[in-house]
């Protein structure tokens, strides 16, 4: 055992980081699941400060290097050479932890290759050390022992990690970073989680077939459930159990004594027994089949319990005991004499065919049992349990009592090339090997185990047959069906002892997708700054109108064929997956916002459409996004996983939008307010070229919505007739109509049902909540809106303009995140300032760490400076109380507008108040104030 608690290097040529504190602190971690900022695979982040080692490579460390290759040989290069790229020296101590991680997971079971660390911009010493993974925790616990073995090497004045407890999933024990390291016993706890955590044999083969044809998979629990397609087109697995296999089959096959009834009845080759509940009965059955028994429990697997050739009452009696350990039943049958043959059925075809001979030893006239089983266990392709080709041999009770029935102990030294066996049963779970007979198994033992699965209706199911020669006929040799088993394991198959390996995951993946058979709904992904959920609600609307069932995310919430099944703002991955395991679903609409790319990157693989409607200032200085291009480079993640087959879209009036075109995968669509001979020379060139464009185009007859397509010109409709642009005031749902007809028109919606949908999509409540919702329930006009940003301020502004009463004022309530910048947040001011005759200024519910009443103070700022009265000017911070006495002070023909947080309460607030009594209160004290004055 190598421990390396002591490891430290010695002391070197001197260093300024000597006389430092613990060098090496985790900052943070970010687990990305799909594809990310960072590349197209999942991935996992740890921010790490190097602190006084920032410029130090591992060679400058006495020792470093030599420790390192002894531990990790296949790292031994790097005290060879040195390698650079961009001028980053790779043996920085950054890109030596990123190498470890991955060698750690492989180390572990799970091969990964991808590993780089980049320096975090202007921060000196800060890396991002980034590296793929199969299962998050496997790589998050890889991450901490890497850590931890990196710092075991360091100098003692600089050992020391903060933050490690960020890398350890929950449910893991706390590590303390301080404690020795001890690289066997940690790397043993690594692979001890990885074998928890990870899928086992049988599931992994299916799952990695599913890949190589891809086939998207979604992992729903801890064990093996697993889903692989997306939406209606969705098969689920769990190991070897299928969506395709019976419940009542699976309940048949673990009933032995049915499977057998049923068998015989079938007229297939199977032993005669009976079930038993006591020993008596036992020995009375032995008695009536006459020779050699077997017993086992009713229910059992993985043979369990299950104890062979039993001739005395000795043996019945101590093989009945051993099965009731088991199940309350047991089955006591004839013994056939022959080898144990796992013939593998899939689909009603025999796919594999393997011998299992039990767990065995071949004396050498030397050595025990005991020191032979050791040596038998040395080789690498043995481990615990299932987790590799085959399980390690132990010396337990069971494997004693057969040893003992041949006259043999643990101790004792069976003579050269005496075979000796350790276990009744040739489960691979027990010790067993595997020889692959596929290619000999005669036609008539093939078709036995065919019959066999179809009686008990089993779509994939693993035959045990005795035969004393599989290459000839059970009905000539003897022998037959011992067992049927749901939901067999594949690793005898896929990795026999000897003989080829068999790809039995291909037929289970051929059954479940046929050819032709998609695997994959539509994914629509739209991105952008403003107008994403007016958007994504104007495609689902369409994509209703054309028959489908859409699976909507937006900001709101999520949405089953227009059913709210989830409230919330619903725009991240999770939400994406939501939509994306719904057995229902025939095309997703996925509302993507930079938040959700950030945290977890995409929740999909690749899109069928991904669309970018344009980039503002919004969200800057958070999570590294300081400027409107750092914004473009995340939204455009969407762009780089639309498949060959699909469709790019872009605002070809918005210039970092635009200047996405060299990013942008598959067919590329581009929309525009400016019309074909007005626009960017980039979209003429685009139309000129056959290329696909929706543009607003103005008429005789007033602005039209037209698709260019192939060279010619589809005239869609007036964009009056949209009611979502307010007779074309709104220009924003313009806009939104161009982007969603173009979305539309890649699907290949006809024209007319685009039109026709579209003419039904209003700003109500209903269909687009809090987006432009007017009410006119009260004496005055009430609008609800989200503009959430300086330009989403800028559309409204505009917009009420053309709503703004002749005689009347307009109203504004508003508050604004507390994440965004203090000159945003001022300048969200002076544009209400512009906007509204009376403003009343709200706390947001997301003070996202400011103290309570900055931000408002901030609005209140901007609205000064903007000239606005300070008498027009109200501060109310809780929304529910600002809107409150916004209503209150609305009068016949006010227009209130309401910029909302909380928009399910606020327009039932609205909907629920009582103009009436206010009309009446008013009143009231104007006659009092008539009185007072006449007194």
């Amino acid at each position: 055992m190598t421990d390396t608690a002591n490891t430290s290097a010695q002391p070197a040529p001197s260093h300024t980081f000597f006389n430092q504190q613990p060098a090496l602190k985790v900052l943070e971690r970010q687990i990305y699941r799909g594809p990310n900022v960072y590349g197209q695979q999942p991935m996992i982040r740890v921010q790490l400060d190097l602190g006084p080692l920032e410029g130090v490579v591992s060679h400058q460390l006495l020792g470093f290097d030599d420790k390192l290759a002894d531990l990790l040989p296949s790292l031994g290069q790097l005290k060879d050479a040195s390698t650079t790229l961009g001028g980053v020296e790779h043996r920085g101590l950054g890109h030596v932890t990123a190498q470890v991680i991955v060698q750690l997971q492989s180390l572990a079971g799970v091969p990964v290759t991808f590993s780089t660390a980049l320096p975090v911009q202007e921060t000196l010493g800060v890396y991002n050390v980034l590296y793929h993974y199969r299962e998050e925790r496997v790589g998050l616990i890889a991450g901490a022992v890497a850590l931890r073995l990196v710092n075991s090497l360091l100098p003692a004045e600089v050992q020391g990690i903060q933050g490690l407890s960020l890398l350890l999933p929950e449910g893991v024990r706390r590590l303390d970073s301080n404690a020795p390291f001890n690289f066997e016993i940690e790397l043993a706890e690594l692979r001890r989680l990885t074998k928890l955590y990870t899928l086992g044999p049988t599931t992994r083969s299916l799952v990695d077939e599913a890949e190589r044809r891809g086939i998207p998979h979604l992992r729903l629990d801890d064990q093996s459930l697993v889903q692989l397609g997306y939406g209606k087109y969705q098969q689920q697995i769990r190991a070897s159990i299928t969506s395709h296999t019976p419940y009542i089959a699976t309940n048949t096959a673990s009933d032995k004594a049915l499977t057998k009834k049923l068998l015989d009845r079938a007229g297939l080759p199977v032993p005669q027994g009976d079930v038993v509940y006591s020993a008596e009965e036992a020995l009375r059955a032995a008695r009536r089949l006459r020779g050699a028994v077997v017993t086992k429990p009713l229910n059992g697997n993985h043979g369990r319990g299950v104890s062979l050739n039993l001739t005395t009452p000795e043996e019945i009696w101590q093989g009945f005991a051993e099965a009731r350990q088991h199940s309350k039943a047991v089955v006591i049958e004839q013994y056939y004499t022959g080898h144990d043959h796992r013939v593998l059925v899939i689909h009603g075809e025999v796919v594999a065919v393997a011998e299992r001979v039990p767990a065995h030893v071949v004396g050498n006239g030397s050595q025990t049992i005991t020191e032979l089983v050791e040596q038998v266990n040395q080789d690498p392709r043995r481990g615990n349990g299932h987790e590799n080709v085959m399980t390690r041999i132990v010396i337990n009770a069971h494997a004693r009592h057969t040893l003992a029935c041949a006259g043999h102990s643990p101790d004792s030294v069976p003579a050269a090339g005496e075979v000796v066996f350790l276990c009744d049963t040739a489960n691979l779970s027990t010790g067993g090997t595997a020889i692959d007979r596929t290619d000999v198994i005669h036609p008539q033992n093939a078709t036995i185990a065919r019959r066999a699965a179809q009686v008990i209706g089993l779509d994939v199911a693993g035959i045990d047959l005795i035969s004393p020669d599989i290459t000839r006929s059970v009905h000539d040799t003897g022998g037959g069906i011992v067992e049927v088993n749901a939901a067999p394991g594949f690793r005898m198959h896929l990795q026999p002892s000897e003989g080829q390996s068999r790809n039995v995951a291909a037929p289970v993946l051929n059954m479940l997708f046929p050819p032709g058979t998609p695997c994959r709904m539509p994914i629509i992904s739209i991105t952008g700054t403003n107008g994403k959920s007016t958007t994504a609600r104007m495609v689902a609307h369409i994509l209703k109108h054309a028959g489908k069932v859409v699976g909507l995310t937006t900001s709101n919430g999520i949405y089953i064929n227009n059913e709210l099944i989830l409230s919330g703002d619903t725009t991240g991955p999770k939400s994406a997956k939501v939509v994306l395991s719904d057995p229902n679903v025939e095309v997703a609409v996925l509302e993507t916002a930079r938040g959700g790319i950030l945290r977890e990157g995409l929740g999909f693989d690749q899109a069928d459409v991904g669309a970018v409607l344009n980039i503002q200032p919004d969200h800057l200085g958070l999570k590294g996004i300081e400027t409107v291009e750092d914004l473009a480079a995340v939204k455009s993640l969407i762009l780089q996983v639309v498949t060959d087959s699909g469709t790019s879209v872009l605002n070809a009036d918005d210039p970092l939008t635009l200047g996405m075109r060299d990013k942008a995968r598959g067919q590329l669509t581009l929309f525009s307010m400016r019309g074909a001979r007005d626009s960017s020379p980039e979209l003429r060139e685009h139309i000129a070229a056959g290329g696909t464009a929706v543009v607003r185009e103005p008429t005789v007859l007033g602005d039209e919505v037209v698709l260019y397509q192939d060279g010619q010109r589809w005239p869609v409709m007036r964009t009056r007739d949209i009611p979502a642009t307010l007779g074309g005031a709104a220009q924003v749902n313009v806009q939104n109509a161009l982007a969603a007809t173009a979305i539309a028109a890649a699907q290949q919606v006809p024209i007319a049902v685009i039109r026709s949908a579209l003419g039904h999509f209003s700003t109500s409540f209903e269909q687009s909540p809090g987006r432009l919702n007017l009410y006119d329930g009260h004496p005055f006009r009430v609008l609800l809106d989200y503009a959430h940003n300086p330009s989403g301020l800028e559309h409204l502004r505009d917009l009420i303009t053309h709503l703004r009463p002749p005689r009347g004022r307009v109203i504004g309530v508003m508050g604004v995140a507390g994440d965004r910048r203090d000159e945003d947040i001022r300048q969200m001011g002076q544009l209400a300032a512009e906007a509204f005759d009376e403003l009343i200024v709200r706390e947001d519910h997301h003070r996202r760490g400011r103290p309570a009443g900055e931000g408002a103070k901030l609005v209140e700022h901007g609205a000064r400076d903007a000239g606005m009265n300070p008498e027009h000017l109200t501060t109310i911070l809780r929304e529910e109380e600002a809107v409150a006495q916004a209503l209150k002070q609305a009068r016949e023909g006010d227009l209130v507008v309401i910029l909302v947080d909380n928009v399910e309460a606020t327009w039932q607030q609205v909907r629920d108040f009582d103009s009436s009594q206010t009309v009446r209160e008013r009143r009231s004290e104007d006659l009092g104030q008539q009185g007072a004055f006449h007194d």
